[in-house]
């Protein structure tokens, strides 16, 4: 099984003014202490632009993306726009999106192409319900999420990263098990092996829902796990950068001091 380099990606959904921007710096300087893992914020997008210019070299993305390239869609913001903010990724796709905004597979597909075809790396997001785990079907859930949401081709110099998050886990506190994000994550990686052949093997898979130090370990330790989607511990230099430090020891490097 190949072996990917860990991505560790914070998602700050509604918070963050600019009053937070030495957090980034913060956040910024201290990744750099652990040069194996890519480490990247994705921002409000009223920050995106003052975040690039206040890390330069680090990566910082948007949280959504309109799949049009322009146009009469007020409120929205396009690929070009986001790169033209200083943005290398966007999240496509996350469950808050999908339920609120009510966004379909083919929205979020249509999404994810119109990121990667200007050269935006972008993470998509699957996941099901705690109605759905407990009823058996989460695998056949999100397996259809991405049957649905999942890019034609990866022939964009950009990359796809999918990221795995049990909706029920979500600020929660609650994880799944090892075994079920071990048989989760298997069923992606071969949904994405059937879509794009050899390909599939360099997507990055990564776990999203609660994730934090003390879990972040076990949780990098799993087959087919490539780093982690974190929320609110993302918002923090001294919650967020223990997770790296987690993804760093899994790698089998020590950090640099």
């Amino acid at each position: 099984m190949m072996s990917l380099r860990k991505l560790v990606a914070g998602n700050w959904k509604m918070h963050g003014l600019s009053s937070d921007l030495a957090e980034v710096r913060t956040i910024a300087e201290q990744a750099g202490g652990y040069p194996q893992v890519d480490v990247a914020l994705c921002v409000p997008s009223i920050l995106i632009e003052r975040a690039a210019r206040a890390v330069p070299g680090f990566a910082i993305g948007g949280q959504d993306v309109h799949h049009a390239e322009k146009g009469a869609h007020t409120g929205c913001t396009s690929a070009l726009m986001l790169l033209d903010a200083g943005a290398v990724l966007t999240i496509v796709g996350h469950s808050e999106r999908r339920d609120a905004q009510r966004e379909s597979d083919a929205d979020v597909k249509a999404k994810a192409e119109s990121g990667l075809s200007v050269g935006l790396n972008v993470i998509l997001c699957v996941g099901e319900s705690l109605e759905l785990r407990e009823g058996g079907k989460a695998v056949e859930t999100v397996t259809g999420q991405l049957d649905g949401s999942l890019p034609g081709d990866l022939h964009s110099a950009a990359e796809l990263a999918i990221a795995y998050e049990p909706i029920w886990a979500i600020g929660t506190g609650k994880i799944p098990t090892t075994a079920e994000i071990a048989e989760m994550h298997a069923a992606i990686r071969a949904r994405l092996h059937d879509r794009y052949g050899a390909d599939g093997a360099r997507v990055r898979i990564l776990y999203g829902g609660s994730v934090k130090a003390m879990n972040a370990g076990e949780i990098f330790s799993i087959a087919n796990v490539d780093g982690a989607l974190v929320g609110g511990a993302s918002l923090k230099a001294g919650d967020f950068i223990p997770i790296v430090a987690a993804a760093a020891a899994v790698e089998g490097a020590a950090p640099i001091a």
